[in-house]
């Protein structure tokens, strides 16, 4: 839920070094990228690898390159499926209005452009919360689902509160400069950090596929609310970083792959009664 950019900037920027978000091929691959339209947007996405589909969600105001580290690696494996998010990199959008959920139902109708039926899932941030909802919404795309750093709700039960207080700072800021399309677009994406999202643990208890929810022990949403959405989704595992923050893609990338690749490979199994002694 954090604008990525600012984040990826701080911690991979080095004084004389260009950022590798900055050089990446990903994101700006003629050879990888298409445009198709639907939705009344031109969608801007890159595919990457063959086998089983895997859709790779990014956070607010980020983009394909974003997941620097995690396409070369399952595109090993994987078909990977990436979309600049409405109003974000190359997917542009004049509109008034920006949600989550009109987010996921642009995925929703990628998927079908591209004849995908069902896939496994990725979605970090703003993506997470968008993979939540494409599992809410359309369950019969999601196989399994691989979420980091999603929040429910907009409010401190689930952000930390000096994160919650640089979102609404930011919307203050933003709604004094001159409102020209740039900045309509910056506007459009802190309303959603402030003000949205919002799914109900009853939403949650509705997802039907095996669900891996991922957070940093200090992360900027809070390892309580992190553990609230695993209590909630009938088919899940909590897998929490130590000394982590927001970035576990970054931070923590060959862990991150590693890990989730495995969640997508292994059948998801309950563990009870005696089983909990294992």
């Amino acid at each position: 839920m954090l604008l990525f950019i600012a984040s990826a900037s701080k911690l991979m920027a080095q004084n004389t070094t260009p950022s590798p978000f900055d050089t990446t091929i990903y994101g700006r691959n003629e050879k990888a990228g298409h445009y198709v339209y639907t939705r009344g947007i031109n969608i801007y996405y890159e595919t990457y690898g063959n086998g089983t589909p895997l859709l790779i969600i990014h956070g607010n105001g980020g983009s394909i390159n974003n997941f620097l580290y995690q396409i070369p690696y399952f595109a090993k494996e994987y078909r990977v499926i990436l979309a600049d998010s409405r109003a974000q990199g190359k997917t542009m959008d004049s509109g008034d209005s920006l949600s989550y959920e009109m987010m996921t139902d642009d995925l929703n109708a990628l998927l079908d452009s591209l004849h995908v039926d069902s896939c496994n899932v990725i979605g970090w941030s703003d993506g997470g919360i968008n993979g939540i909802l494409l599992a809410i919404r359309h369950p019969e795309k999601v196989k399994k689902l691989a979420v980091t750093g999603a929040n429910l709700w907009p409010d401190t039960s689930a952000i930390d509160p000096w994160v919650r207080q640089w979102a609404l700072n930011l919307n203050d800021t933003l709604a004094k400069m001159p409102g020209n399309p740039s900045i309509k677009r910056e506007r459009k994406l802190a309303h959603l950090l402030s003000y949205e999202p919002h799914i109900s643990l009853a939403q949650l208890h509705t997802i039907q596929c095996p669900t891996l929810v991922i957070g940093g022990d200090h992360d900027v949403i809070r390892p309580i609310h992190t553990l609230l959405i695993a209590d909630n989704i009938p088919k899940s595992y909590v897998w929490i970083l130590p000394d982590s923050g927001h970035s576990t893609p970054i931070v923590y990338r060959d862990d991150f792959n590693r890990q989730v690749d495995l969640f997508f490979k292994t059948p998801y199994r309950i563990i009870e009664k005696e089983m909990r002694f294992e």
